[in-house]
């Protein structure tokens, strides 16, 4: 016991001389010469004693209800709830509208089938109704065509703030796209039709309180289009050119909204329409190519 004692103590004496030696050569504030850092090593893989009993079968069964669950992707999409994405249930436009009169035989089967439409339209005009109580189709007509001029005339002008409120988000951008560097003059002239209530659609989304409201007007008009491109040159139309236009043109509104307003939503082109007139654009005329000889001779 003693002389454990007497061993311990000089093993103390020892390492408290060493200290007092290491502090005496090392300056004041000056780190260590070496530091022990712990190192992990490499884990072992370890087979614990009851799956060593189990069965191939029952281990991949086990290591299936202990593994980490993922929840699974899903595509999501934004998708604007202050208007649809589409035309719900478009009006199909008669072959031949404003040339066929109600006496020739086409012109009464075009009428026999529009008094078919007007049954889906009358429903529609009810739920319309119930959360708009001022909607009329006799006034209706006018209020659009008011929309449609001052839209047309916020695209010419490039006022965007307003064509906002006069469009949706999904007309907005295929009024706007391909209008960059271009110069718009658009004038509408004068109504050679009174405008009419063609459609009417009224259909909900996510739930039956979420209604939208869609309301097709013929509109049969005389206006004037020109576009110049950036260099200020004519690409198609032109100001001194009135044209005839039969247009279908949807307006919808967000009825569930009590402070939402008619906007233009896009229009319907019909399968007979002609087609539009190429558009003229301006490019460079490329040059006879030079040899370098050739070119080295013309510099001298």
């Amino acid at each position: 016991m003693a002389a454990a004692m007497k061993a311990g103590l000089g093993r103390l004496g020892l390492r408290l001389g060493w200290q007092t030696v290491e502090s005496m050569l090392r300056p004041a504030g000056a780190a260590r010469a070496c530091l022990v850092v712990p190192v992990r090593g490499k884990k072992r893989y370890f087979i614990p004693e009851w799956a060593r009993e189990l069965t191939p079968e029952e281990q991949e069964k086990r290591l299936r209800t202990s593994e980490k669950v993922f929840p699974d992707e899903h595509i999501e999409r934004t998708f604007y709830l202050a208007c649809t994405a589409e035309i719900m249930d478009p009006y199909l436009p008669p072959e031949g509208d404003a040339r066929l009169t109600s006496l020739s035989k086409d012109g009464l089967k075009q009428k026999m089938e529009r008094l078919k439409q007007t049954a889906a339209s009358q429903l529609a005009l009810r739920k319309i109704k119930d959360h708009d109580p001022d909607f009329s189709t006799k006034t209706f007509p006018e209020k659009a065509q008011e929309i449609f001029i001052e839209a047309h005339n916020s695209l010419a002008n490039f006022n965007k703030q307003k064509l906002h409120s006069l469009v949706t988000e999904r007309c907005y951008p295929e009024m706007v796209r391909g209008n960059r560097y271009k110069t718009i003059r658009w004038s509408f002239l004068e109504s050679l039709e009174p405008p009419r209530v063609v459609h009417i659609r009224c259909e909900s989304m996510v739930n039956r309180s979420n209604l939208y409201g869609q309301v097709t007007v013929r509109m049969h008009t005389r206006q004037t289009l020109a576009i110049y491109d950036r260099f200020g040159r004519l690409m198609y139309g032109g100001e001194q050119v009135p044209k005839d236009v039969l247009e279908y043109v949807v307006f919808e509104r967000y009825l569930a909204n009590p402070y939402g307003t008619w906007r233009m939503h896009g229009k319907i082109v019909p399968e007979w329409a002609p087609p539009k007139e190429p558009i003229v654009k301006t490019v460079m005329i490329p040059g006879p190519t030079l040899d370098p000889s050739q070119e080295h001779e013309e510099r001298k």
